[in-house]
């Protein structure tokens, strides 16, 4: 391991305002969208878009592209993951689904610089699910034969209506797919698909084995990319990397050492981002709790100062902001949460938090966009935390509808 006191010391001072903006255009969030580039490009500028089974008025990952580019179709969103577009001719596939800061959905060039987590996963001593003597070499006798299937076509998820009751031949493919034998090329029905990864991976990159060290420089250096500038810590969540192996490879990563006001512990930044100061259009907009400029809620309190945590998992009478409450971005900095819901054609704000009454034009206004997005042709509040704003966000919200 390199020792950290060793590294050059910091050249670039940056403040706390100039890296707040700094995250917000290595996220997509800041300046012009290439709208060209569309979905796909969303996908590869991140590097990692995360899957998370809530729906609320979509998934999040169909929400993290509609925040930086818009309303833009679900079903285009859909395709431009997994499949070519409507009418081409068959292509190599853009994005397979693998373990990177959670389940994520990844570009599929990216396919090599996980090798180090596939083989982890093959040396890896226990496991919480046993494997059935057989049930692996069945899977993919079946996949090969017939695949791409679920792992209900495969003989059944579960055994029992547990959700932890795994069937032998949904233990067995998960394994297979952390072995990287088998790959999930898409979701239906928000069920994994299942094919053999000689099939789904075009064979230059199937067949590269870069070794541990590679991998982890590559990923590093696209985690200091997608986030402008971070902590080692921030940078290790990212592709949920340890601290250590950030250490080893850090200083062969291209990314330079930086100081930030009111950050207490050592950063880096993608140097490119600090050769362009960030400019242009903020995005308003709201964001999943699980999109990636968010998803490390440290990071987002020191770059944003702001709280937040999803609260889908605590119990209803111990919420504070709500089921799946979305931090609104305007201006670049966050404003608000609102708590949505939909009844019919009508998006339901059921619980909305505002930073002050400055934010109200901007929460409606993410209201009114996001309503439109989900096929929605009202919005109604039900509760604001300040109640001596619910008149003006109402109003507000019925002038832009008029």
């Amino acid at each position: 391991m390199r020792d950290m006191t060793s590294l050059p010391s910091p050249t670039v001072e940056l403040t706390a305002d100039e890296a707040r903006r700094i995250a917000l255009r290595a996220q997509g969030l800041l300046g012009a969208p290439d709208r060209r580039a569309g979905v796909r490009g969303v996908l590869r500028h991140l590097g990692a878009v995360q899957l998370d089974t809530i729906s609320v008025l979509a998934r999040s990952h169909e929400l993290v592209p509609y925040a930086r580019l818009g309303a833009v179709g679900r079903r285009t969103v859909e395709s431009a993951y997994w499949g070519s577009a409507p009418g081409a001719a068959p292509a190599r596939p853009h994005a397979f689904e693998y373990w990177s800061h959670a389940a994520c959905i990844l570009p599929v060039e990216e396919w090599p610089h996980f090798a180090f987590r596939r083989r982890a996963y093959r040396a890896r001593p226990h496991w919480h699910h046993e494997l059935p003597e057989g049930a692996y070499d069945r899977v993919i006798k079946q996949l090969r034969a017939e695949g791409p299937l679920t792992a209900t076509e495969l003989g059944g998820a579960k055994r029992t209506s547990e959700w932890w009751d795994w069937s032998g031949e949904k233990v067995a493919v998960e394994r297979a797919l952390m072995y990287g034998e088998v790959v999930c090329v898409e979701r239906r029905g928000w069920k994994r698909v299942y094919d053999l990864a000689e099939r789904a991976i075009p064979d230059d990159l199937l067949h590269a084995e870069p070794d541990d060290a590679e991998c982890l420089r590559r990923l590093v250096r696209l985690a200091g990319e997608a986030l402008g500038v971070g902590t080692r810590a921030d940078i290790a969540d990212y592709h949920r990397l340890k601290g250590e192996q950030v250490d080893a490879v850090i200083a062969d990563s291209g990314l330079v050492p930086v100081t930030v006001e009111g950050w207490s512990r050592p950063a880096w930044a993608d140097p490119a981002a600090l050769a362009a100061p960030p400019r242009g259009r903020h995005r308003t907009t709201l964001l999943s709790p699980f999109d990636s400029l968010i998803w490390e809620r440290a990071r987002t309190e020191r770059v944003f100062g702001f709280t937040h945590r999803l609260e889908a998992y605590v119990p209803k009478r111990k919420r504070v902001h709500g089921y799946f409450a979305m931090p609104v971005l305007a201006g670049g900095r966050l404003v608000g949460r609102v708590d949505p819901a939909r009844d019919g054609r009508t998006l339901v704000a059921k619980q909305v938090t505002l930073q002050d009454r400055k934010a109200v034009p901007a929460v409606a206004q993410a209201l009114l966009e996001a309503a439109s997005w989900v096929d929605c042709t009202n919005v109604r509040v039900e509760r604001v935390d300040a109640p001596e704003l619910t008149e003006p966000l109402t109003r507000e919200i019925e002038r832009v509808l008029a």
